[in-house]
Parts: structure tokens; sequence; C-alpha cells
């Protein structure tokens, strides 16, 4: 039996012109873990609530590997998070994820990403954000994307406003032991800014997988 039949997520892809969003599967980890020990952003500043990147040089490669098997492990219908590595031009550049609890009722979920650090200032981050929106939208049939970022990181809230996210308020949250604004930003079909188009496949089946059709069936005047 192909593990794509074990767990639809495996089947997903999303290509965007450069771009291709494809799963971690366990042959990408270790492209990942590379690019993540060069570094990831500025030793100083912290762009994640969690600070994952903080880890000792020798601990980072298994955690990140860790997070990965825990993902799929944890996968229920009731909450979920995507995970797809980002290739740009062939090369492993990041990751970009979507994340959501009682999807089939809320329809929606949040955006989470990063890049490697030798990758910033080139677009990506905005072609990548587009296209896992562009997939959630258009093939997961979701109302609205949230996503958020603390106050000082400007290329995320520089990425947020160029793909349409409008503010949605603010929290203060732990980071490193102290206190920081985070903005919550959020996106909808119309205010969506669109990059390349998208070809997917696997879309049919990961809707059945995560119970979107069923669903729609369900809600049918004449389903039975």
């Amino acid at each position: 039996m192909d593990l794509t039949a074990v767990f639809p997520p495996f089947g997903l892809r999303v290509e965007a012109g450069p771009v291709i969003l494809r799963p971690i599967t366990d042959d990408v980890l270790p492209a990942l873990i590379d690019l993540a020990v060069r570094g990831i952003h500025d030793p100083d500043v912290m762009p994640f609530h969690y600070p994952w990147t903080d880890a000792p040089v020798d601990e980072l490669p298994h955690q990140l590997a860790q997070y990965h098997w825990g993902t799929r492990a944890r996968w229920s219908p009731s909450a979920w998070s995507l995970e797809f590595a980002v290739e740009y031009e062939g090369t492993v550049v990041g990751t970009q994820g979507f994340s959501t609890q009682q999807y089939l009722t809320t329809r929606t979920g949040e955006t989470g990403s990063w890049l490697g650090r030798e990758h910033h200032g080139r677009g990506v981050g905005t072609r990548m954000r587009q296209a896992i929106c562009a997939f959630v939208f258009d093939h997961l049939d979701a109302v609205e994307v949230t996503s958020g970022a603390f106050v000082d990181n400007a290329a995320s809230l520089a990425v947020s406003r160029k793909v349409g996210y409008r503010d949605d308020g603010r929290q203060r949250l732990a980071r490193r032991g102290e206190a920081a604004v985070s903005r919550r930003l959020v996106l909808t079909p119309g205010d969506f800014v669109r990059g390349e188009p998208i070809r997917v496949s696997g879309a049919k089946e990961f809707r059945r997988f995560i119970g979107l059709d069923a669903a729609r069936d369900d809600n049918e005047p004449n389903s039975r």
C-alpha cells in the first residue's frame, strides 16, 4: 500500500510558478534541518512566539524532526496542522503551514512559516503565503485565513499587507521571558491578492480525509 493512501497529506502538492509546496516526508527533513542550522533570523531578535530557534545547534536537528513527526502523530479530524516544505526554483528554502481546529465548522485556520535566512529578501515569503491561501480558499472551502506577527517583525507584516490581510487586533504575549505585542491579522477571499495561478495534486483525497466532501454531501437537500 502506498503511504499516501494511509496518510493523504503526503499526496498533496501545490505548484505556483517557481514555488512548490510539497509534503514534509522523512526524505526532505535533512534538507530542512541543514537550512535551519544555517540560520533563519538574526539571533538578536525572535520572530516566533515559541522560540524554537533558540535551541542549541546540536539539539535543533532532533527537535525539528520530532516536531514534524509529532504533527503527524497528533493529527485528528478536530485538530490538524498541514505542513509543507517550500521549494523555490528547485531548492528547499523553508516551510509553510496551515493549522486549524474544528475546521468543518469554522472553515478557518492560521498560517505559519519560516524561511532560511539566506533566502530572505527575494519575495519568496509572499509567494508561498499566496500559494497556501489560494489552496485553502479554492480547494478546502475556507472562508477566512488568520495570521499573526510581533509588531517588530516588519518582514512578516509586509508579506501580510501584500497578500491582503487586514488588522484584527493586538495581544500581549510572552517572548523570551518578556512581554511583547503581537498583531492579529485576517484574510478573506474578497481581500486576497493572488499571485501565480496554482496547480494542485491530491486535493480530492485530502478533502475526503478531513471530511469535507462528506460534510458537503450531508448538507445537500437530496442527500441520503
